[in-house]
């Protein structure tokens, strides 16, 4: 890790053009867009919508489960994501292929249980990890934490996500991992709110 730079940061969950107000103005360096099944789930069509009234210079991230990877690469392309985030079980072969479709940069989740597990996601062909909490229900978004004691030194640049919000975000800085990745912590029953998303950035970058 390279302590001498400030952590990126990833708004996921990102549903309407609505949800760009706090965005375009405080200007987190990624947004998520979620394809896969959840109640913040976006079509390719609402998607290029949304980056349609993005300000430059923010990139677009879209989140997959499990998808076929054609499917994944025409969304990827039709929609200009910047990055593909995997939230599923894809493994190394479906991750080079993906890679030799779409020519973009791939972030894949670890749901952490043990750090074997994320060594072992470690030697992925993957541009970034993405470090969430492990859910026997849920592929991801269960707004808890987990043991950062887990995580080991890797190769890859890493995204902590899993439950981080205003009152658990100084911890999570103090790993200064690649990115912070934020969702329900911004949220005001269910939808993102413009405090929230103001409040968490600055202190972030603070």
């Amino acid at each position: 890790m390279n302590n001498n730079r400030t952590s990126k940061i990833k708004i996921c969950g990102i549903k309407s053009i609505q949800d760009l107000e706090a965005i375009n103005k405080y200007k987190p360096d990624y947004i998520g867009l979620i394809f896969a099944d959840s109640k913040r789930r976006v079509t390719p069509e609402q998607a290029l919508n949304i980056k349609n009234h993005l300000v430059d210079n923010i990139s677009t991230v879209g989140v997959f489960v499990n998808e076929d990877v054609d499917k994944v690469a025409e969304i990827a392309l039709s929609t200009d994501l910047h990055l593909i985030q995997l939230h599923g079980d894809e493994d190394a072969l479906y991750i080079q292929k993906l890679k030799a479709l779409t020519n973009k940069k791939i972030i894949k989740a670890v749901r952490v249980k043990d750090s074997l597990q994320i060594l072992e996601a470690d030697m992925l062909p993957c541009d970034f990890l993405l470090l969430d909490t492990f859910s026997q229900n849920s592929y991801g978004g269960v707004g808890q934490t987990f043991d950062y004691s887990l995580i080991p030194n890797m190769k890859h640049p890493y995204f902590l996500a899993g439950g981080l919000n205003i009152r658990n975000i100084d911890n999570a800085i103090s790993l200064n991992p690649f990115a912070l990745d934020i969702n329900s912590g911004v949220e005001v029953n269910g939808s993102k709110n413009y405090h929230k998303i103001k409040e968490i950035i600055l202190r972030c970058r603070n």
